[in-house]
Formats: C-alpha cells, sequence, structure tokens
C-alpha cells in the first residue's frame, strides 16, 4: 500500500501542472529540431559510421537541448520551493551539457575533458547548496566522508561516473530515455514516501523533461539524445540521488544505487572487461549489454522487421528493466541490508545473463568474472 501511495502522491504533486508544461515544451521543441533539422543538419547529424553506430540513416543528435530548454520552461511555472531546488541544479548541470553539445557539434572534445566537465557540474552543485555525499553505509568510508574534502571530491567522480554511465547505455531508441525517466520517478516516489514533497515534486519535472524527448526518440529515432542529452541527464540523476540519501537519513544509500543499477553496473563492467583485455576503458566496441541484447535475440525473435524497428524493440525492452529496480528500491530503501542485498543481486543477474549471452549456456557469475582471458580469450572484450 505504501508503494501505491507513493505513487498516487507523485502524480499528484503541485509540481505536476510544471512538470505537464515541461512535457509538452521539451516535445514540441524535438519535434521542430527534426522538421528543421535541414538548417542545422550539417552541424548536428549523427552520421552512421563508427563501431557502436546502430542506426541506418544520418540523425540530429541534439536531443539534450530540448530537455534542458523544457526543463527551463517547468521551472518558471514549478512553485518557489521546486524552483530553489531545480535551480542550482540546471545551472550547475551547464559544464556536462555544454561539452556534450560541443562534442555533438564538432566531434572534436576528447573524452577526458567530457568526464572532467561532469565533475566539475559535480562540484559546482556542492558549491551552490552545500549537499555532498557524508556517507555510503559502508563502514570505514563513511568515516572517510566525514571530511569535506574527501566527501566533495568523492560526490564529484560519483556524479561524472553516473553521467558517463547514461553516455554509454545510450545506444538504441528509447534506452536512455526510458531509463532515465523511470529512474527519476523511482526517486520522486521514494523522496515521497519518506515525505520530502519537494525532491518528489523537482524529480517529477526532470521526468517529464525527459519523457517529452523520448516520443520523439522512439520508436522512429527521428532525434537522438546526444552526449549533451545523455551527460545532462547522468549529471541530473546523480544529483537527485544525491539530495535524496544527503536531505533524508532514512534512505539507505543502496537503494539510490538499485534505482540507476543498470547504467552503474554496464560501465563497471565495460571497465573490467576491458582491462582484462588490457584495452583502454574508453575503447570503443559492440559488446554492451544492450548490443548483445539485440545480437543475441531481438536479431532473432524479430528477424522480419527492419534494422531501425529492432533498434527500438532493444531499446524498449532493456529500458524496462527499471521497472523491477525502481519498485525493489522503493521497497527496501529504508534497509541498508535489503538495499545492499538487492543491489549485489541485480548486478550479479547482471552478469549472469550477461555471460549467458556470450557464452551460450548458463554460468555462475562469480566463475565468469575470475576466468582468465587465457581460459576463455572470447567471452571478455
Amino acid at each position: 500500500m505504501t508503494l501505491l501511495n507513493a505513487i498516487s502522491g507523485v502524480f499528484q504533486s503541485p509540481a505536476l501542472y510544471a512538470a505537464i508544461w515541461g512535457f509538452a515544451s521539451s516535445f514540441a521543441l524535438c519535434v521542430f529540431l527534426v522538421i528543421t533539422k535541414r538548417w542545422h543538419g550539417a552541424l548536428t547529424m549523427d552520421f552512421t559510421d563508427g563501431v557502436q553506430k546502430f542506426h541506418t540513416a544520418p540523425t540530429p543528435r541534439i536531443g539534450g537541448v530540448p530537455i534542458v530548454l523544457g526543463l527551463l520552461v517547468a521551472w518558471s511555472k514549478a512553485p518557489a520551493e521546486i524552483q530553489d531546488m531545480v535551480k542550482p541544479l540546471m545551472i550547475a548541470g551547464m559544464p556536462a551539457f555544454i561539452f556534450g553539445l560541443a562534442e555533438d557539434i564538432t566531434k572534436r572534445v576528447g573524452v577526458m575533458q567530457r568526464l572532467l566537465a561532469t565533475m566539475a557540474s559535480g562540484l559546482l552543485a556542492w558549491w551552490f547548496t552545500d549537499y555532498s555525499l557524508s556517507r555510503v553505509d559502508i563502514w570505514g568510508v563513511d568515516w572517510l566522508l566525514h571530511y569535506t574534502l574527501v566527501s566533495v571530491i568523492f560526490t564529484a567522480f560519483a556524479v561524472g561516473g553516473v553521467a558517463n554511465a547514461i553516455n554509454i547505455i545510450d545506444g538504441f531508441n528509447g534506452l536512455a530515455g526510458t531509463m532515465s525517466t523511470l529512474a527519476f520517478i523511482g526517486y520522486s516516489m521514494i523522496a515521497w514516501q519518506v515525505g520530502d514533497t519537494v525532491l518528489a515534486g523537482s524529480v517529477l519535472l526532470l521526468a517529464a523533461c525527459v519523457w517529452g524527448f523520448f516520443w520523439v526518440n522512439w520508436p522512429f529515432g527521428k532525434l537522438f539524445l546526444g552526449d549533451g542529452g545523455s551527460y545532462f541527464t547522468g549529471f541530473a540523476l546523480a544529483w537527485v540521488a544525491v539530495l535524496l540519501i544527503e536531505r533524508n537519513p532514512s534512505v539507505s544509500s543502496f537503494a539510490a544505487l538499485v534505482v540507476c543499477v543498470h547504467p552503474v553496473t554496464e560501465v563497471l563492467f565495460s571497465i573490467y572487461r576491458r582491462k582484462i583485455k588490457q584495452l583502454h576503458p574508453g575503447h570503443p566496441d559492440r559488446l554492451h549489454f544492450h548490443s548483445l541484447v539485440k545480437q543475441r535475440y531481438v536479431r532473432r525473435w524479430f528477424g522480419g522487421y527492419s534494422n531501425g524497428v529492432r533498434n527500438s524493440i532493444t531499446g524498449a525492452l532493456i529500458g524496462l528493466m527499471t521497472v523491477s529496480a525502481i519498485v525493489l528500491a522503493n521497497i527496501v530503501h529504508a534497509s541498508v541490508s535489503l538495499s545492499a542485498l538487492t543491489f549485489v543481486c541485480l548486478c550479479l543477474g547482471y552478469i549472469g545473463i550477461y555471460a549467458r549471452m556470450v557464452r551460450h549456456r548458463w554460468c555462475s557469475p562469480i566463475e565468469f568474472l575470475l576466468v582468465k582471458p587465457t581460459q576463455a580469450p572470447s567471452h571478455i572484450a
């Protein structure tokens, strides 16, 4: 009943009116960018060459612009207390957004520069709000986080990591949009359950703006999120998690991780498998979880459909995995042990499914992680 009350409460929030404005503005601006792509396409198109490119036609990749502008419209219509919470987030998110957008347009902004920009956004958010992670519910680490310098640096790294994780999973129509919207709603529901209605309403605005983009991105892939959109959305998700944990001591930090378990696990596991093969952590490949789902299953199950349709099916299927994560997070958010166990189980489940896709048989996730590359060089790349 508590979960149902949270769902009902979120969608009866005073911020709902502003969220509707955000959705409508974001959607309208996305449609406008698609209609006018012949004017800006020379700068904004994402072409089809590249190892991680799955789309079949050049497409504008500046979906972050409507999300940011839609959020600005929603902010202008929101109650004062929600405006006070959203304003620092919007301003602090600008380095992540601007550097990502610069990459979308110029294709010349390096990975390290973008990572530093997302970390700078985390530092700015702390500067404006005085919030930084003071606990992660791990003994010893929490003691270190009582030192402000350690706390701020750790927060900046965490924010940068989540922002880049959203960029990594942004591979198919609807994937990042579905996952991010659901994650925002999941955080909003937890905030509502613990009585933080201001945070719940603020997060609802973010969910609405991303959702407006989603309906132009999916199913036909008329507009892509791009680096600007993925970095800004990832930063916003990370900062909402920081606010949820720091403003509400009853919420386990692991519950915040559970909500974003897919992108967090994806980025950590991608770094691990590339390290095993002695490749650079940013080395592009087609061995991400979402890529394998399409190659192993969607291509076989929906072989009669076009590649574009299969891309959209893959994005929706994997994006909807977040539903189970947000439901579980809302159930166990008050318990450190249960939320930690949930996070570990979901991570192992991810690795188990990944192992099944590359080995073509079920095996222990632990065995899969510990196997040496000389024993099975084909399963990690």
